[in-house]
Formats: C-alpha cells, sequence, structure tokens
C-alpha cells in the first residue's frame, strides 16, 4: 500500500511555535524531506534514526527542482514510507505545499496540511510591531519579492501603494531596492517605515529599521542572511517604541540593525 504525506509548517524557527500536531510528527518520524530554511532548532526534534532528505533552495539557486520534489514524494509514498513534508512557515503561504499536493493527488497519493505560524506573524510578535493597529493599519498584505527562475516582478504596485494597510514582503531581499522604488512610483511615502527581519524567532534575529527611500543602501551596507521578511508602513514605525529588545544594537544615520549576536 502507498503511504502518505503531511505537508508541515514548520513555523518562523522557534520550536516552541510548533503547533502539538506538528511536533508529535516530528518526534516520531521517520523520513523527513525538508527545506533549507528549516531552522536547526527544528531540525533538532527529528529523531537520529530518521532519513533526512533536504531539498533546499535559494535565491537563483534550487538545489532540487520543484518538479523534482514533487515526483521524490510521490516515489517515497509508492515505496510505502510516512513522508514527512517539512516546510519553514506555512505550507500554504508562499510554501508551495499546494502545488506538492496537486502532484500527489494526480497520483493517488494520500496527504494532510499541517499548518505552520507564518512568518510575518512571527516577526511581528517577536518584534512587538503589530500587522495591524487603529490608526495606523486597517489591513495586512502578504506579497512574495521573488518570481521563480528569476522572472521580472510584475506585481500590481498601484494596488499595493496603499499607506493604510501594511505590506509585508517575503522572500525580498535581493529585490528590495527595486521593490521600494517601484512602491514610491506608485504613490506611497517616500518615508514610510520598514522594518526588516532576519531569523524571526530564533537566537540569529536581525532587525533593521529603514525607509522606503533608504532601506535598498542600508541592506548594500548591511547586508541579511536569509530568511528575510519585510514589513512596510506605518505599523513599522512603532519599533521606537513598542520593540521588544534585543541585547545589542548598532545606529546610524538611517540605519539601526539589532541583533542577538
Amino acid at each position: 500500500m502507498a503511504g502518505k504525506v503531511y505537508l508541515i509548517g514548520a513555523g518562523p524557527g522557534d520550536p516552541d511555535l510548533l503547533t502539538v500536531r506538528a511536533l508529535r510528527l516530528l518526534q516520531s518520524a521517520e523520513l523527513v524531506v525538508h527545506d533549507r530554511l528549516v531552522s536547526p532548532e527544528i531540525m533538532a526534534l527529528v529523531p537520529a534514526t530518521a532519513r533526512c532528505i533536504p531539498v533546499g533552495k535559494a535565491a537563483g539557486f534550487h538545489s532540487v527542482p520543484q518538479d523534482r520534489i514533487n515526483e521524490i514524494l510521490v516515489e517515497l509514498a509508492r515505496e510505502g514510507h510516512s513522508v514527512i513534508r517539512l516546510k519553514g512557515g506555512d505550507p500554504l503561504i508562499f510554501g508551495r505545499g499546494s502545488e506538492e499536493a496537486e502532484a500527489l493527488a494526480a497520483a493517488g497519493i494520500p496527504y494532510s496540511y499541517i499548518p505552520g505560524i507564518t512568518a510575518a506573524q512571527g516577526a511581528s510578535a517577536s518584534t512587538g510591531v503589530p500587522l495591524t493597529h487603529r490608526g495606523l493599519a486597517t489591513g495586512v498584505r502578504y506579497v512574495t519579492g521573488h518570481r521563480a527562475k528569476d522572472a521580472t516582478l510584475d506585481l500590481h504596485w498601484e494596488s499595493l501603494a496603499d499607506p493604510d494597510t501594511t505590506l509585508v514582503v517575503y522572500m525580498g531581499a535581493g529585490n528590495m531596492a527595486e521593490i521600494a522604488a517601484r512602491l514610491i512610483a506608485a504613490g506611497m511615502p517616500v518615508d514610510l517605515p520598514v522594518l526588516a527581519v532576519s531569523h524571526a524567532t530564533t537566537p540569529r534575529e536581525t532587525r533593521l529599521l529603514s525607509d522606503l527611500t533608504q532601506i535598498g543602501a542600508d541592506l548594500a551596507r548591511a547586508p541579511m542572511e536569509a530568511p528575510v521578511l519585510f514589513m512596510i508602513g506605518r505599523v513599522a514605525g512603532l519599533y521606537e517604541t513598542a520593540a521588544l529588545p534585543l541585547p545589542r544594537e548598532l545606529r546610524s544615520a538611517h540605519l539601526r540593525v539589532v541583533s542577538n549576536g
């Protein structure tokens, strides 16, 4: 009989933020297919006896193409394995979980989703900066800052340039200067705050507070290690008063980097 695939969201990185079901499945795992951005703290929960298959991706480099990942999941399940497919964040928010589910369904392989806390929520909680706040943001919108195969960013810039909505950009570090320029051209205020968070919720968390005009230059001066999330909007300005502290702060005229290091 065919096995089953569990599409699990590992959350933003802190093991304490896993769902109970995700933790139970991880601790009893025999075979784990995992992404590069799953934190080492999460991977440490996998039994030493489990077989782990890395299928990580980085900007401009895919160690295993998505089509091949789909095939791997089908092949392993057809061998009768119970497969843990472990993804950073939530499998249904920029996680390609639904693409893998389509391939599994087409092959007649049963699967289940186990949700995870998405990076935006994790970064909001770890920094103390809300995604919505009365008088500052009436909504929040998640967008990807990267296109498959490095295709041109074809986002609807006019609809995104709404200062009353917090804009959260995933996977945008390599394109942030362009994204900021396009948002400004579409009408976003040039001094709109931007908070960038790397490795949110983990001991490696780093923060950078900037604005739309400076974020590109700030990242060039102080590159941040992936995964990096960008919170764009008036709520990011609350960092000055609402930020949850980290041990070290570095400041300059247009740059603040905060790190646990």
